[in-house]
This record gives structure tokens, sequence and C-alpha cells, in this order.
């Protein structure tokens, strides 16, 4: 009888149940699931509803019983940095999603306490407004930390809702600056430093580990964070720079240790944790231009049909594309045009803009990479759904000078899964 895996894998614009099982030698799979996700706003911040997220997961796991009842062990990954607060048992609402912009006056507070060099020499944790860091800061200051017993990422929580058992899991604690590079666990000079309560934080647990049961199947820590499972299923011949191509675009690389030299800080790379190794990477805005600016300017336009009229465009203007003007404002189409000299002709020109200028990000990602890593690399792999876009791939492979490797692949399920089989039964 064949065991049957099921990969949850909930990313910021929609998640999808993917069972997997091996055969003749190779990973099969079937999406069982496939749902909506996004941000609400709700009294003037942007959060997420984590019960329907819940009962999206629930309803999964049934369509997946449904066609597959054999099914052994399953897990989640979602998103990095974002979580859930604990009163015992009760959760503490809100769950503020990452690009609410609460944390901004708590950062320069924090940074007062312990400096950003600091914290990056510590964590090598590239700095963005929204690391778990300054959001529970941001908790502290307002008082919402008061009788907190907890705070599950959410991978972990919805994984605690399944089976009882709460835990932190390596790969998606390091995402938020407060784990330590050199140890691996959680650092105590910066708790103590931000003032935040150390029974907050636990020692952190390790993909490939069974913490509970849920209607008999084994709930089992994948690298709950995507993009450490996404570099999981990758499959590459060599240890290359990967794009993983999503809402976020990330961009990095295998290293054996941890990098938080000088250069490193400067640049604002991260190093994030892996299953065995360390993920060097840089967060670049990635496809978050693009839906928004469709939803925006053409939302009944096919993607297909954006790319090819975008492909057709002769407007070269760029912005840059990780600029803060792009992380959530009220209208992206008013970003692009703050941004640009030249006002873009018609909606294909917007697309063309976008894509030119993330392709220009990957280039100066890539060249700044070879200076940290001291080698030249001659591909780069680009997995999830960017993978798909030829014209982006064109573009990336012209401005870069890098072979790419498109590979249209669910590599973040991919990885879920692997990690899944290594269980023993």
């Amino acid at each position: 009888m064949k065991k049957r895996y099921l990969a949850i894998d909930i990313g910021a614009s929609s998640g999808r149940h993917i069972v997997g099982w091996e055969e003749d030698g190779a990973l099969r799979t079937e999406e069982v699931y496939r749902f909506p996700n996004g941000v609400t706003r709700a009294d003037g911040h942007l959060t997420w509803d984590i019960p329907a997220l819940f009962g999206h997961v629930t309803a999964g796991i049934e369509k997946a019983l449904g066609a597959y009842p054999d099914i052994v062990s399953l897990s989640i990954d979602t998103w990095g940095v974002d979580y859930v607060l604990m009163r015992g048992s009760e959760e503490v609402w809100p769950c503020y999603a990452y690009r609410d912009d609460r944390t901004a006056e708590a950062i320069p507070q924090a940074h007062a306490l312990m400096p950003f060099s600091e914290l990056y020499r510590r964590t090598g944790i590239q700095f963005q407004p929204f690391n778990t860091l300054y959001q529970l800061f941001a908790d502290k200051l307002t008082g919402r930390l008061e009788g907190v017993t907890d705070f599950l990422m959410l991978p972990c929580y919805l994984m605690y809702k399944l089976c009882g058992t709460a835990v932190h899991e390596y790969t998606n604690a390091t995402t938020g600056g407060l784990v330590s590079a050199e140890s691996g666990e959680y650092d105590p000079d910066i708790i103590r430093s931000l003032g935040l309560p150390p029974k907050l934080f636990p020692k952190l647990r390790k993909p490939g580990e069974v913490i509970g049961e849920y209607r008999g199947i084994r709930v089992v820590l994948c690298a709950t964070h995507d993009t450490g499972s996404a570099v999981e299923g990758i499959p590459m011949d060599e240890n290359a720079p990967y794009i993983s191509s999503g809402t976020w675009s990330l961009l990095g690389l295998k290293t054996d240790r941890p990098l938080t030299d000088a250069r490193s800080e400067k640049f604002n790379w991260s190093n994030e944790g892996g299953v065995g190794y360390n993920r060097y990477q840089k967060n670049i805005m990635g496809m978050w231009l693009v839906n928004r600016l469709r939803d925006e300017i053409c939302p009944g336009k096919s993607f297909g049909e954006i790319v090819r009229e975008a492909a057709q465009s002769s407007y070269d203007e760029t912005v840059d594309a990780n600029a803060p003007a792009f992380l959530s404002p009220e209208s992206m189409k008013a970003a692009f045009d703050g941004a640009l000299t030249a006002r873009p002709g018609d909606t294909s020109d917007y697309f063309r803009c976008a894509y030119r200028s993330l392709a220009l990000s990957y280039r100066s990602a890539l060249e700044e990479l070879e200076q940290a890593a001291g080698k030249t690399f001659g591909r780069v792999y680009i997995v999830g759904g960017g993978a798909k876009n030829d014209f982006l791939n064109r573009l990336t492979e012209e401005f870069s000078g890098k072979k790419v490797i498109a590979l249209p692949i669910e590599a973040t399920a991919l990885g879920n899964l692997k990690i899944q089989m290594k269980v023993d039964p």
C-alpha cells in the first residue's frame, strides 16, 4: 500500500492542499483543494482572518481524506514573521498582517535599546519593518502582551489547532529577527534588551519532528517557512542561486553558515534557517507589484494576456521595485506614477515597467550575492508562480547574463512533502 502525505501550503494570496506519494521512484502529487487568502482591513489596520483560514485547512483535510483515506501525515507551511498571540488557550485578536504599518513608531524605540547593527551582528536578519521583533515590541508598547503566555507563528498556530501541541519551529522563527545566528536559538540578550517576556521564547524545534495527531494522521513539522520548504523542493544539479517567485521573490543561495559581515548588512541580506544549511537570501517585492496593478487597472484580464501585452510595449522606464512606496500603497498605480518621470500610456506600459524593474532587482541582487560568495554563477533556478512567466524569465536572462532554469512546479509543497517522507512511520 502506498503511503500518502498531505502538504498544506498557504501563501498570502491563496492556499492549497497537495497529496503526495512515491511511485516508480518518483514523487507524485495531486492538488485536492485550493482556497483564496488575503488581508482584510479592520479598525484601520491590515489583518488576517485566521478563523476562516483554519476553516479552509480543515475543509481541505476532509477533501483529501475523501480521496485518499490512507494519509499518514500532514504538515503546514506559510509565509514568515506573522503570529497569533495566546493567553493560555485563548487567542488575542486581531492577527495583524505584516504589511500593516503599526511598527512605524516602535522601530526607532527598539533601535534605541539595541541598534540595528548589533541586531544584525547577532541574527543576520535583514531589516524589514514587519520583522517579528518589531511587531512584538509594538505589542509590548501598546499593552497587548499583558497576560500573554505564548505567540505562535501562523503554521505552528494552525497545527496547534489541529493537534493541541504548541511549538516554535526553527526555520520560521528565524525570519523574525530574534534567533541567534550562532546558536540557532532565540537570543536572550535581544529579548532582555527589548524587555520582552522570556517565557514567550522556548527552545526551537526542527523540521522532521512529529508533534501530534489529527484524526489519526501524524502532524509533522516541515520547514514551516514556505521559502524554507521551497528550497528543499528545488531539484538543483548544483548549489546555485534560486528565486522563489510568488507574492514576494526570495533570491538566495544555500551556505554552510550565516554571513553577518558589514557588506551583507549594507546590502540588507538575510540569513534564515534551512534544513541543515543557512539560506542567505534577500526579499524582493515580487508579484505583489503585478497583482496589485491588475486588481486596480484591469481586473478582468488574464495574466497570460497581461504578459503578452507587456512584452509588446515599448515603455522602458523602470522603478526601484523594493522602494517602501510599493510595500502597501492605497493605490499601486499611484505609487508607480509617483516614481516615474514619463506617465505610462496604457496598462501594458505599467506591467512592462513592473517586470523590467523586477528583473533589474534580480540582477542587482545576483551581483551582490556573487560578491558575498566570492564566486560567479552561470545559472539561476526559478520556482513558484513567477517561473511560468516567460517574459520575466527572458528579461532576467537578458539583464543578469545568467541562464534561467525555470521550474513551474509547486516547489514549496514538494519540499514540505519530502520532509514528511523522511520521518519514520
